[in-house]
């Protein structure tokens, strides 16, 4: 590992303290930087002249591996970033929750020093698309189409492959893949999908009838949803950033993209580990005598 960009997006003062922490750290160790020029500017003028300035879209020009701090959020802008390149994401928990931020800022210098020796493992995340007027946009997590300045649910039609699904009378729809199925989808009853399940799910968002539920269907499956609104109007977004307006009868259609996410992930650790430690699965459920088998 020689070259390495960093990346922050929210301006969160701990964010900027924990990438100049590891700025520092990397010069110490003789390993090249680059950041964008508004994160350079922000640490301190020592460091700030070791760090190469690199406008994010041209990363894939100078690093090897992105490591970027916040939360998941952060990861996702950082995906948009990289995702036509085969650069690995690192991500280093600086926010709450933190499924695809899997690092730990508490064990940052070992995570550093276990990144530039190889000890990581690298996981391909699939991609949705949705092509809107000659431009493709794409989605790590999950496309939702959801209610627009009402409080009234709007109806949206789904197809699969072009075979009728049903309709949706509810506050909205998401469209999630595995990696997404922590996120927006599990708040709204989706199911916790292994991201290396080639599926998506398709999870109604407060749904007017108990009846309509979670589907999850093949991943090689074309979605379409076809919209109305008593409003004429309702949202696109894509991994919880707004989109654009849709209009009645408008139909979008989504499919899965050709390009991967690429996540740095621990070694020794497995997604089970992962839902374990940040769901508090069988947390002393059974009592300290129990003994897990090995």
């Amino acid at each position: 590992m020689k070259r390495i960009a960093l990346f922050e997006n929210t301006s969160k003062p701990e964010s900027i303290s924990w990438a100049e922490y590891t700025a520092n750290k990397l010069r110490e160790l003789g390993v090249e930087c680059c950041a964008k020029l508004e994160l350079i500017s922000a640490f301190s003028s020592d460091i700030g002249e070791y760090i190469k300035p690199v406008p994010p879209n041209e990363f894939d020009k100078f690093a090897d591996v992105l490591i970027s701090f916040g939360g998941d959020g952060t990861i996702l802008a950082a995906a948009r970033t990289l995702l036509n390149t085969e650069i690995p994401i690192m991500g280093v928990n600086v926010g709450k929750l933190g499924f695809l931020a899997e690092f730990s800022v508490n064990d940052l210098e070992n995570a550093i020093l276990d990144l530039l020796k190889g000890n990581y493992r690298v996981v391909d995340r699939t991609v949705l698309e949705t092509k809107e007027n000659n431009k493709v946009v794409y989605a790590l997590n999950d496309f939702t189409i959801e209610k627009k300045d009402s409080s009234r649910m709007i109806t949206i039609q789904a197809y699969a492959n072009d075979k009728y699904i049903g309709d949706y009378r509810a506050d909205g729809i998401i469209l999630t893949t595995p990696t997404g199925s922590t996120a927006y989808s599990l708040s709204c009853g989706g199911p916790i999908i292994a991201p290396s399940t080639q599926v998506f799910c398709i999870t109604p968002i407060s749904p007017h009838s108990l009846t309509l539920r979670p589907l999850i269907i093949p991943d090689t499956n074309e979605v379409k949803l076809k919209v109305y609104s008593s409003t004429g109007e309702a949202s696109l977004v894509a991994d919880g950033q707004f989109y654009r307006s849709l209009k009645n009868n408008e139909v979008v259609t989504f499919r899965k993209s050709d390009y991967r996410v690429k996540l740095i992930k621990p070694l020794n650790s497995t997604y089970y580990d992962l839902l374990r430690a940040k769901l508090l699965w069988a947390a002393n459920v059974v009592g300290a005598d129990f003994k897990k088998d090995k």
